[in-house]
C-alpha cells in the first residue's frame, strides 16, 4: 500500500555551487525543502509556500510536484557518509515535495494517476539531476549517483487540486503502461551514465 509520508516546501535561497561545478559562486535555488505539518493546498503549479527557481528544470504544469520514494533514503545516507558528509537525512532532503512509500520507479509508469485524498496527480517524467543537486548534497558526484542508481523519483502534473497531508493513503490508477519511470530514465540518460563510468 502506497502512502504519503511527508509534504515539504522550500523558498529560494542562495546555494554555494562550488561543490556542484567547481566554481566559486552562489546561485539561487529552492532545493532545500522542509516538511510541514497539517494540510497544504496544492494548485496547478505546485504547493502553497513552495518556490521554484529554474523552471526549465523544475516546475510548470508538467512538473508541478516532485515525489521521491522514502525507500531510497538509506542509500543516500550511505553514499553521503562515504563522501565524508555524515548525518541522517530528514524527509525533503532530495528536494522532493512529497515523500512517499510503496511507489518505486519500476512500479510507476508515465500516465499513471495517483489519488491522495481529494487530490489527483498524473505521473509525467523522471527527475534529471543538475549541478545544484551536487552542491546541495555537498559532493560533486551526487548527481552521477542518482543517474547510475536510477533512484530519481518522478514529477507529476496536477489533475485535481486540493489539500494534502502526511499520512494519507495513495491509490494508484494504472494508465496505458507504455513506459515506466525507470525505463524513461534509462532512455533519457543511457549515454551519460556510461560516459561517467568510463571517466
Amino acid at each position: 500500500m502506497a502512502k504519503l509520508l511527508a509534504v515539504s516546501v522550500g523558498c529560494a535561497a542562495p546555494l554555494d555551487a562550488r561543490a556542484g561545478d567547481g566554481g566559486v559562486r552562489w546561485v539561487a535555488s529552492a532545493i532545500r525543502k522542509s516538511p510541514v505539518s497539517g494540510a497544504v493546498a496544492l494548485g496547478a503549479l505546485g504547493l502553497d509556500g513552495d518556490e521554484q527557481v529554474d523552471l526549465s528544470s523544475h516546475g510548470g504544469i508538467d512538473k508541478a510536484v516532485y515525489l521521491y520514494p522514502a525507500e531510497h533514503y538509506p542509500f543516500w545516507e550511505t553514499v553521503r557518509g562515504q563522501a565524508g558528509v555524515a548525518g541522517a537525512l530528514p524527509y525533503g532532503s532530495l528536494g522532493e515535495n512529497l515523500t512517499v512509500s510503496g511507489l518505486l520507479e519500476p512500479q510507476v509508469w508515465v500516465g499513471d494517476r495517483l489519488r491522495i485524498g481529494e487530490v489527483e496527480l498524473v505521473v509525467t517524467q523522471p527527475r534529471t539531476p543538475c549541478y545544484k543537486f551536487d552542491a546541495h548534497f555537498g559532493f560533486r558526484w551526487a548527481s552521477r549517483m542518482m543517474v547510475q542508481s536510477g533512484y530519481t523519483g518522478f514529477y507529476c502534473a496536477v489533475v485535481r487540486p486540493g489539500r494534502l497531508a502526511a499520512g494519507e493513503q495513495i491509490d494508484l490508477v494504472a494508465g496505458e503502461r507504455t513506459v515506466s519511470i525507470e525505463q524513461a530514465h534509462r532512455l533519457k540518460t543511457r549515454g551519460a551514465a556510461s560516459r561517467w563510468f568510463l571517466g
